[in-house]
């Protein structure tokens, strides 16, 4: 019994000089810190930002966004003992831990935040020599209360019980810790607006549509612009509120895809900062913050919803604490006048990192948010660092990695399935559908087009394409007109082409002779002067020579029907003889031969 009393006492007292480090700290960091609005990062927080330095470290290596949780807790092992000056570990070191160091520093320095041992290592050269301890916490002791290897007490509730509670709760310990996590981030906005944690776990809670997506191209603006998450959000949204036609982002900004979420997020914080400037009293001003906070988070949820359930136990709770570290700070400044002096600030100092509206209200929040980094460390840091998280904002979990990491881009490396890609051939070798174009009564002057590609790979070799896409039909002549045609143009200054006989047989006859006239309907072009025989009686030499060639197509038999005649007909000439028109063909009218001849070439 007399053990467990001392020990009881001994972890109590423990709990008093760790707030006492926080204090002395929050009292003098102006004389170190660039800004008063400067947050601490407790157990957690402190996992969390080191999960994102191994996991943008194995990102540049590995080009992977991802960490294992053994690789965690093995870094944060060594990250402890080093910040500490602890002798080192057995386990050997991650690959490239020096470089995960450098990029946890980095972010703490880039939110405007400190971790404990931060604070524990400051303290030496913040402390009044008179007034303060010489060291209130050995590194032991802190190493032991961030990795939880020691119980202690005298520290605020903490969210997460360290011990199991024989009160039945209708909300479990995960879901009241992620919700307390949400209320002090919004509190923590007020104070530090560089904190980009605190955006990350804020910025789609409750839901606006602002997923993954959303938050990675809010990040790459805010590394583009280099400045933190919130200002690169709230500026985007007073440029399109307040800028001009010259002033406004452009359309192809990524972010124009979220302006309503991005819209009410800031509106919602701006809400929060009327608050915050309009109520002077820190205990009114702090139950109305979280109120406003409660509000947002049960809208549209039933009474018996666990997310319910979580947020009114975490409201009635942080006002009761607001209220009594108001009346902590009342007292210390009416009484001895040590801590924080709550004097107006001078006419210069209204712009360094302190609001004049609102300041005792910040004072507060900013001591119950060193509580808060008090808090005993999660016992499960699966529960903490893995991605199912609860539900709060109705879409996605709210894991602080899953949110940083991008969502992955299809590089095209991929192929796509056999079927997709044996029909996207075969739709390369359907004939595309042709424009349907009014066409000219001249259509036939008009070049026409090649094949499309699918006839012309119809053959499968080269001896098999035809010589000619359009053949000429063969023209057959009987013997007689072909000798007499072909003899008869023998005398003819101007011979017909080789093409215009395409039925000669190989011979030493002439080639290039035209075929004799098979029609009498076409008349011939005037002979020559040396015909030697006019045309007295056409209609007889006409006559005669049809009955000619009648007899000699049809064996001789003149009562026979002719065939009929072909319309390829070839006007010839005949020697000794001329032509004349049919006797009742229709008079063609002046001109009209030349435009018919002209439109036949």
């Amino acid at each position: 019994m007399e053990a467990a009393a001392s020990s009881e006492g001994a972890m109590e007292a423990l709990g008093h000089r760790l707030q006492l480090l926080v204090r002395t700290f929050r009292r003098e960091c102006p004389r170190v810190l660039e800004s008063e609005r400067t947050t601490v990062h407790g157990a957690d927080g402190m996992m969390m930002v080191l999960q994102l330095a191994v996991a943008e470290v194995n990102k540049q290596h590995r080009g992977e966004f991802k960490v294992s949780l053994s690789d965690v807790l093995m870094a944060w092992k060594h990250l402890l003992f080093g910040k500490l000056h602890l002798p080192a570990p057995d386990s050997a070191r991650l690959e490239n831990y020096d470089l995960i160091v450098e990029a946890y520093e980095s972010f703490l320095k880039r939110s405007n935040t400190v971790d404990l041992v931060d604070v524990l290592r400051m303290y030496k050269q913040l402390r009044q020599v008179d007034a303060d301890p010489e060291e209130p916490v050995s590194p032991i002791q802190l190493f032991e209360f961030l990795t939880g290897t020691m119980e202690f007490s005298g520290l605020p509730d903490s969210s997460v019980p360290s011990t199991p509670s024989s009160i039945s709760r209708s909300c479990s310990s995960q879901m009241k810790m992620a919700v307390r996590r949400v209320f002090c981030s919004y509190l923590n906005l007020l104070v530090n607006t560089k904190n980009d944690m605190a955006v990350a776990l804020t910025l789609d809670v409750p839901a606006r549509a602002l997923g993954r997506q959303a938050f990675t191209d809010v990040k790459h603006a805010a590394q583009s612009a280099n400045t933190s998450l919130f200002l690169a959000v709230t500026s985007f949204v007073r440029a399109i509120q307040l800028g001009g036609k010259g002033y406004a982002p452009a359309e192809s900004d990524p972010l124009r895809k979220h302006v309503k979420g991005l819209t009410d997020f800031v509106q919602f914080v701006d809400n929060l900062e009327e608050i915050l400037g309009e109520v002077p009293d820190p205990s009114v001003c702090g139950a109305k913050l979280v109120a406003a906070i409660r509000a947002a988070l049960v809208k549209g949820r039933s009474s018996g919803d666990e997310l319910y359930v979580a947020a009114e136990e975490t409201t009635k709770e942080l006002k009761e604490r607001i209220c009594q570290i108001h009346q902590i700070q009342k007292r210390a400044a009416n009484g001895s006048g040590t801590g924080i002096s709550p004097a107006r600030p001078k006419a210069y100092a209204v712009n360094h990192a302190t609001a004049f509206g609102g300041r005792d209200t910040v004072k507060v929040l900013m001591a119950l948010l060193d509580e808060e980094a008090l808090t005993p460390p999660c016992a499960n840091k699966a529960d903490l660092l893995s991605e199912e998280q609860p539900d709060l904002c109705g879409a996605e979990g709210t894991c602080v990695l899953t949110l940083f990491r991008s969502p992955e881009v299809s590089t095209g490396c991929s192929p796509e399935p056999l079927k997709n890609r044996v029909q996207s051939r075969l739709d390369l070798l359907k004939p595309k559908p042709k424009d349907k174009v009014m066409r000219s009564q001249f259509a036939c002057t008009y070049k026409e087009e090649e094949l499309p590609l699918n006839r012309v790979l119809e053959f499968p070799s080269s001896s098999q394409v035809p010589t000619c896409v359009h053949p000429a039909p063969k023209v057959t002549t009987p013997p007689a007109v072909y000798e007499e045609s072909c003899s008869g143009a023998e005398g003819r200054s101007s011979a017909k082409p080789p093409s215009e006989c395409p039925n000669k047989e190989p011979s030493g006859i002439q080639q290039g002779v035209a075929l004799k006239q098979r029609s009498g309907n076409a008349p011939t072009r005037g002979a020559g002067p040396g015909d030697g025989q006019k045309t007295g009686d056409n209609t007889q030499s006409k006559g005669s020579k049809r009955k000619q060639v009648d007899s000699d197509r049809h064996g001789g038999s003149e009562n026979q029907p002719p065939e009929k005649k072909r319309t390829t007909s070839v006007s010839v000439k005949v020697p000794g003889k001329k032509v004349a028109k049919a006797a009742g063909k229709k008079k063609l009218i002046s001109g009209q031969g030349k435009l018919t001849s002209f439109f036949r070439v």
